[in-house]
């Protein structure tokens, strides 16, 4: 058999990867390229002394696919090793810490764990607008109250004793801490996570399940109701309700009904997305006796798609910079503002924008192939057309923002949306 250097680097990162050398044993193998060398340079340094990546010449050089491939996973391993004695402490601790919110945590472990690692329930407790030792009997209520198959079952104590105590921003920011340390500690399968929640906790999952829909595979609502948010977000999760048939406090059953009729329309006209289920529990009031456990089952069947086909992103009024495979620059971000992208083989297309003047448009070869031109079109124009390098900088923002390996992108595409005329797009490596 003749092998190609080309298959002969891909072989020997396989090997690296499997059995922990790293990427450093290949370029001392290969004639890795002067990126690849300044790279590894880079990374021998002590982290105190290395300068910026992403403005290093180095980073914005081209990559092969291959070198982008072991690059993320350099990248992603050099991180974790950082982060990893900070977060093992957050789980001896069982609190985790943003800024100068502080959340704690319990959870237990169910059966075995898979070859890919734990399922992750996330289960928020009810309460809200209550005195705290309320809020705390409600959330020593939740460590025990569901139990799943196989998991990892955690229930967070909510920072705050207000009525909106899932919905504030600082939730989306403590999750993220939270599923990071529950991947790099506890090795839970980053595809295999699930939030749920009761009462004030059932209407936290409404408003944020919909905000970081692209970290889990499926959500539910228990006894909740979701105040303004919409449904668009969960356009690539599954997502279930489950209220009592006579829970009638703040129209908890009527709205249960209105999601299901809206779910049932974005399904009708997207096929593909918005799998639902939304159960009103026969004869039964705010509690429902534990028949809404079946949540756990139904999400179970369900596993996080990190590149889907089409994205549906809504911002809510607390609102994020990266959705999936779509990013937008600090001056873009607006509360409520709407996009809808979809990819076909090359090409990739933005169906609706509302509000947004600029997105990037992130892309790695899982998507589609960087060796071949790639077109953005919006509204019948065509936006770009051309190669679009793979780069370090570039993986390096993209982890950096996410800290999550399955959102790891090379390169992208940044379009200017003021109007159909003056409508631009140019390759992400040159847009700071």
């Amino acid at each position: 058999m003749i092998v190609t250097p080309h298959v002969s680097i891909l072989l020997l990162a396989m090997i690296c990867l499997l059995t922990g050398s790293g990427a450093s044993a290949i370029t001392k193998t290969i004639n890795a390229s002067p990126a690849i060398q300044a790279f590894e340079s880079w990374l021998a340094l002590p982290a105190a002394l290395r300068p910026p990546l992403e403005k290093q010449a180095f980073a914005s050089t081209p990559l092969t696919r291959t070198e982008a491939s072991l690059a993320c996973h350099r990248l992603w391993d050099d991180y974790a090793r950082a982060v990893r004695p900070a977060l093992r402490a957050d789980w001896d601790n069982k609190a985790v810490q943003v800024g100068d919110v502080k959340m704690k945590f319990d959870y237990r472990v169910f059966g075995q764990k898979p070859e890919k690692g734990w399922d992750l329930y996330v289960s928020f407790h009810g309460g809200g607008g209550a005195p705290a030792a309320v809020n705390e009997s409600q959330w020593i209520n939740q460590i025990n109250l569901y139990t799943p198959k196989q998991g990892i079952y955690l229930a967070p104590r909510a920072p705050t004793d207000s009525w909106d105590m899932w919905h504030k921003a600082h939730i989306d920011a403590l999750l993220a801490r939270l599923i990071e340390g529950a991947v790099l500690i506890k090795g839970v399968n980053p595809d295999r996570i699930y939030i749920m929640g009761y009462s004030a906790g059932g209407d936290g999952v409404y408003q944020v399940a919909a905000r970081i829909a692209d970290r889990l595979a499926a959500a539910s609502a228990m006894a909740g109701h979701p105040n303004e948010t919409s449904p668009l977000g969960l356009r690539n999760i599954a997502f279930t309700v489950h209220v009592g048939e006579n829970d009638g406090a703040y129209r908890r059953n009527k709205v249960a009904a209105d999601w299901k009729k809206k779910l049932d329309d974005l399904q009708a006209t997207d096929p593909a997305g918005y799998v639902h289920e939304v159960i009103l529990h026969k004869g039964l009031g705010h509690w429902m006796n534990r028949e809404d456990a079946v949540a756990l089952g139904w999400m179970a069947a369900f596993t996080r798609n990190p590149l889907p086909d089409k994205v549906v992103w809504k911002q809510d009024d607390v609102t994020h910079s990266q959705f999936y495979w779509l990013a937008l620059p600090e001056e873009a971000v607006k509360a409520r503002s709407e996009i809808t992208a979809e990819r076909t083989g090359q090409t990739l297309v933005l169906t609706k924008v509302s509000d947004v003047s600029k997105v990037t448009l992130l892309l790695n070869d899982r998507m589609l192939d960087l060796d071949k031109p790639v077109s953005v079109l919006w509204n019948g124009k065509t936006l770009f057309s051309g190669m679009v390098p793979r780069t370090l900088a570039t993986l390096s923002r993209t982890l950096n923002e996410k800290r999550d390996a399955e959102l790891c992108f090379p390169s992208g595409v940044t379009v200017e949306l003021k109007d159909e005329t003056q409508a631009t797009g140019s390759r992400e490596d040159i847009v700071k």
